[in-house]
């Protein structure tokens, strides 16, 4: 379902007389679907940066980046987007919504975007936001108000309301307590038995065990030199 191959990027400093630096080469990686791959490695190695590209947020130098039939590293802004609606889903660990829009709404977006009945979709909607702990009575209220860690629930929901063929998540259980956690595995467990490939940054070490099939070190892919 994701196959990379060759893949490299630098970042051009124009701030500093244009110095360019690169970051990632020759990077290499293939989930299938049902699988979890565990991005590994120091901080600054690269795992970031590697789900950025595989999302399309950032232009990879050479190589290819194959989502399902998409190649993400050549394809067409509007082919990029559809394939964020229906086919690749990213959870980050920041909620980025349109102030004032209800909670509810919020989660139940991803459905109604991809032709969702209203209904159903508001249905799966008050469904995750009721595993994942959130009172009931803030669902009609914008989550833009709510704790940190609220909204960390509320974006979690909002990136498994939608079945993605493939998934991508940074850091998914950082800062949840225990039955929370419990419930994001337990939904990360659900879509890769519906055949979901998933990519994931894991700093939780009992999490990655769980639900991990794999672990790949991306500081194998860093260029002599640039480390």
């Amino acid at each position: 379902m994701i196959e990379i191959s060759n893949l490299s990027k630098m970042f051009t400093l124009h701030n500093q007389g244009s110095a360019v630096i690169p970051v990632m080469q020759g990077a290499a990686l293939s989930v299938a679907s049902g699988e979890c791959v565990a991005l590994t490695g120091a901080s600054g190695a690269g795992k970031s940066t590697l789900m950025r590209m595989i999302y399309g947020n950032y232009l990879a130098a050479s190589g290819r980046i194959m989502v399902g039939d998409v190649d993400v590293a050549t394809a067409e802004p509007r082919d990029i987007l559809a394939l964020r609606r229906y086919t690749l889903g990213y959870v980050s660990q920041f909620l980025r919504v349109v102030p004032r829009v209800p909670t509810r709404d919020v989660v139940a977006e991803p459905l109604l975007a991809v032709g969702e009945d209203r209904e159903t979709a508001l249905a799966r909607a008050e469904d995750l936001l009721r595993r994942l702990n959130i009172p009931e009575a803030l669902w009609a209220l914008s989550p833009t108000t709510f704790s940190g860690g609220e909204q960390q629930r509320v974006n979690i929901a909002r990136g498994f309301a939608h079945v993605y063929p493939a998934m991508l998540l940074d850091e998914p259980t950082a800062s949840l307590d225990a039955i929370n956690r419990e419930t994001v595995l337990s939904l990360i467990e659900e879509a890769k038995a519906r055949g979901a490939a998933i990519v994931g940054i894991f700093h939780d070490e009992a999490a990655r065990a769980r639900v991990c099939d794999r672990e790949i070190d991306v500081s194998a892919f860093t260029p002599r030199g640039a480390a």
